[in-house]
C-alpha cells in the first residue's frame, strides 16, 4: 500500500517561524516528501487533523493547494499501476516533483538535429532543420511544452506557410517533420497521448501529386547513348552518372560520390543508403562496368570524380557535392532540351525512371522499394508513373 497525505512539518521551522507543509509518501515502510512551498504559524494548523484550522487566514488557499497535490500524487501511482510498473516512494516523489515533460518543443528539435549530424544524414538533418527555423520565424520561439501544439496552433502555422506562398508539398514536409518530433515526444513520455493532436489534424491532405519524373525506356536510352564526343566534363560527366544510376538500381547522386573501390564486390555493387543506411546489393550491369573504366585510371580512392581525398571534413563534402550536383543537372537540362524529352532532367529523372521501367515490365513493388532502398513500400509508391492509358483501356476490357 502506498499512503499520500499532507503535514506541517514542526522539525524544522522556518527563519520566520513558520511551519513548511509537505506532501508525505509512505510506500514499503519508506518516508518520503514533497515540500509544497508554503508555510504557516503553527497556531494555525490543526495537528490531529492535519488541516488548516478555520481562522486560518489563507485557508481555502491552502486546502486546494493540498488537495490538488495530493490528487497528483494519486493520478501518478494510478499511472504507474495501470502500466505495470515498479515504483518507490523515492521514485514516486522524483516523477511528481520532477516530471519528465520539463524538455521544450525547441529543445528535442535542438536533439534531434544533433543525433542526424552525428549520424551524417545531411539530407534529412537539413530538412528538419528548416522545419525548426520556420517555426522559429512563426512563433518567435520555441521554448513552448509539446501540449501547447493543439489543433488550433497547427491550422494557425498553415496558414502563415500559405501565406508565406509555400507550396503544397513544402508544407506538407513541416507539418511531416513536426509529427515525427512529436510522436518522438511522446515516445519519450513529454507528452502524454490525449495531447497528441494528429488525430484531428490529417497531415494526409497536405500531399500534391509530385510532377512526373520518369521517361519511357526510349527517351531513357537516348539519354544513356547520347554523343558525348567533344563534350566538356561536366557534360561527360553528367551522361556517366545518369547512365550508371539508371542501370545500378536507380542509385542517387550522394551514393555515387560516395563509393569507392571496396564497394565493388566480385562483381557487384554493394553499399548502404546514406539516408536509410539499408544494405544494396546490386550485380554490376555491363554498361554501369563501362562507365566505371572511363574514371578507374584517377588517382582516387572514389569510383567518380566527384569527391578527393582533399575534402575531408563534413562541410567541405557538403560544397563539393553542392557545386558539382549543380553543374551535372545544368548540363543535364541542356541534353534533354536537345533531345527533346517531356520532362526536365536531372540525375533523380534516372532513379524514378529506373523504378518505374520495371514496375512496367511487371516486377512487384516489393522488391522495387528492396532495390532503392526504400524505407517502406509507400515511398515506392511515389515514384512510380500512373498506369497510360492503354494499360487501362485493356485492363477495362476484362469488365
Amino acid at each position: 500500500m502506498t499512503t499520500v497525505d499532507v503535514i506541517c512539518y514542526k522539525y524544522k521551522p522556518l527563519k520566520s517561524g513558520e511551519l513548511p507543509l509537505k506532501i508525505r509518501i509512505c510506500k514499503d515502510r519508506k518516508t518520503r516528501y514533497i515540500n509544497l512551498g508554503v508555510s504557516t504559524k503553527a497556531e494555525y494548523w490543526d495537528f490531529e487533523k492535519n488541516q488548516p484550522k478555520s481562522n486560518c487566514p489563507d485557508r481555502e488557499m491552502l486546502e486546494k493547494l493540498i488537495a490538488n497535490k495530493i490528487s497528483e500524487v494519486k493520478s501518478k501511482i494510478v499511472e504507474l499501476k495501470s502500466e505495470d510498473k515498479e515504483f518507490s516512494a523515492t521514485t514516486l516523489v522524483e516523477k511528481v516533483s520532477h516530471p519528465t515533460n520539463t524538455i521544450t518543443v525547441g529543445e528535442l528539435f535542438k536533439q534531434h538535429i544533433h543525433c542526424l549530424k552525428e549520424e551524417k544524414r545531411t539530407g534529412y538533418r537539413l530538412s528538419i532543420q528548416q522545419t525548426y527555423n520556420s517555426l522559429i520565424k512563426f512563433n518567435r520561439h520555441l521554448d513552448i511544452p509539446f501540449s501547447d501544439i493543439d489543433c488550433n496552433w497547427l491550422k494557425r502555422y498553415e496558414t502563415w506557410l500559405r501565406k508565406q506562398g509555400k507550396s503544397e508539398n513544402t508544407i506538407g514536409i513541416r507539418f511531416r517533420n513536426i509529427r515525427m518530433i512529436f510522436n518522438l515526444a511522446m515516445n519519450m513520455e513529454l507528452v502524454k497521448p490525449e495531447n497528441y493532436p494528429f488525430k484531428k489534424f490529417k497531415v494526409s491532405k497536405l500531399h500534391q501529386d509530385a510532377a512526373k519524373r520518369a521517361l519511357t525506356k526510349e527517351e531513357i536510352l537516348s539519354v544513356v547513348n547520347y554523343n558525348i564526343t567533344g563534350k566538356d566534363f561536366y557534360c561527360k560527366l553528367a551522361v556517366h552518372l545518369f547512365t550508371f544510376s539508371y542501370f545500378m538500381g536507380g542509385i542517387n547522386f550522394v551514393d555515387m560520390a560516395y563509393l569507392t573501390e571496396k564497394n565493388v564486390l566480385n562483381n557487384r555493387l554493394i553499399y548502404n543508403r546514406r539516408k536509410t543506411s539499408k544494405l544494396i546489393n546490386l550485380p554490376m550491369q555491363e554498361r554501369a562496368i563501362v562507365v566505371l573504366k572511363e574514371y578507374e585510371k584517377k588517382n582516387s580512392p572514389y569510383l567518380f570524380p566527384i569527391l578527393t581525398t582533399k575534402h575531408k571534413t563534413e562541410q567541405q563534402r557538403l560544397n563539393r557535392l553542392h557545386k558539382v550536383i549543380t553543374k551535372v543537372n545544368k548540363a543535364l537540362k541542356a541534353i534533354g532540351e536537345e533531345l527533346h524529352t517531356p520532362i526536365k532532367l536531372t540525375t533523380y529523372v534516372a532513379r524514378h525512371s529506373y523504378a518505374t521501367v520495371l514496375k512496367r515490365a511487371g516486377v512487384a513493388t516489393s522488391i522495387i522499394c528492396e532495390s532503392l532502398g526504400h524505407s517502406s513500400e509507400k515511398v515506392t509508391q511515389i515514384y512510380l508513373d500512373g498506369f497510360e492509358n492503354s494499360q487501362i483501356d485493356k485492363a477495362m476490357e476484362n469488365l
